[in-house]
């Protein structure tokens, strides 16, 4: 059948959308992916509905499903089995976009590297000059950073100047943390940890209770705590966090990568079976990847 530009986008959207949410999707929802009248978007979705590619879902949780119909229309008949590539512009990730293909035009070229994206989704919402990132990719971990040189709206591409790609390492955080862990007790001052960490040139630590982690402190904690006029005799438990953020031994690299910057820390400690047995920091990350 053919379908017109608009209906096409209201379809992908949908699908897009039902995919991320596993839900019945509004049309308000829909309308507010691809800026456009909640009404315009209702009359087209009776269009569809008679053209049996959309299931309406009566009541007050209702909407829109798409109909297997739907996805032969498109040729997504294997879309159940794909996974989410985000891609963000500006900053933000752009709701009911999904990146189906990224063709590399100018790899070879010397001085340029261009890249032709097809997005699954509607791709009204990205203007020219747009600084977009894509990924990661769920085999490779492939991150690409760019800006819109163009877009077709018929074809739901966009066309990208790459200023940089990065293949996010696929190793565990057990491959990168600093190990045997250097701990302190709670029993420890601040006069102490000070020494500590001289002693051993680091900038933070754990504090143990026992076998327990009770918290991490670290060089700016110490100095805060003094500013406050805080003795140098005062525990460390005085000055630490307690909200102490972990990951598993076997958390992939890329995975830890994305809670320092949900979290905004400088370090988080390792754990295996529930047991602290390594830290690791932002330093050790650039320290393997300098481009992040």
């Amino acid at each position: 059948m053919d379908l017109s530009l608009i209906q096409k986008e209201i379809l992908i959207t949908l699908i897009t959308l039902y995919h991320r949410h596993s839900r019945a999707i509004k049309g308000e929802e829909i309308a507010d992916v691809l800026k456009r009248n909640p009404g315009t978007v209702r009359n087209q979705m009776q269009s569809l509905k008679a053209l049996s590619l959309v299931d309406g879902v009566p009541g007050p949780k209702g909407g829109y499903n798409p109909s297997v119909q739907a996805y032969r229309e498109l040729n997504l008949t294997n879309y159940d089995q794909e996974s989410h590539v985000p891609i963000a512009r500006n900053g933000t990730e752009v709701e009911g976009a999904n990146v189906a293909e990224i063709d590399f035009t100018t790899l070879c070229h010397p001085d340029i590297c261009h890249a032709l994206i097809r997005i699954l989704g509607s791709v009204k919402v990205f203007d020219i000059g747009d600084q977009i990132t894509i990924g990661p990719t769920p085999v490779n971990k492939l991150l690409v950073r760019g800006e819109i040189f163009g877009k077709d709206e018929v074809k739901s591409s966009l066309l990208i100047s790459i200023i940089e790609m990065i293949s996010l390492p696929k190793k565990s955080v057990r491959h990168y943390m600093s190990a045997p862990l250097l701990a302190l007790s709670s029993d420890d001052t601040l006069k102490s940890a000070a020494s500590f960490f001289a002693q051993h040139r680091i900038h933070g630590a754990p504090v143990m209770d026992g076998e327990r982690l009770a918290g991490i402190v670290t060089l700016t904690d110490l100095a805060d705590g003094l500013d406050q006029g805080l003795d140098l005799a005062t525990p460390v438990t005085a000055v630490m966090t307690s909200d102490v953020v972990e990951a598993d031994a076997d958390t992939h690299l890329y995975e830890v990568i994305r809670r320092f910057k949900e979290r905004e820390i400088g370090r988080l400690i390792v754990v295996e079976g529930g047991k602290p047995i390594g830290i690791i920091t932002q330093s050790d990350i650039i320290g393997v990847f300098p481009a992040l």
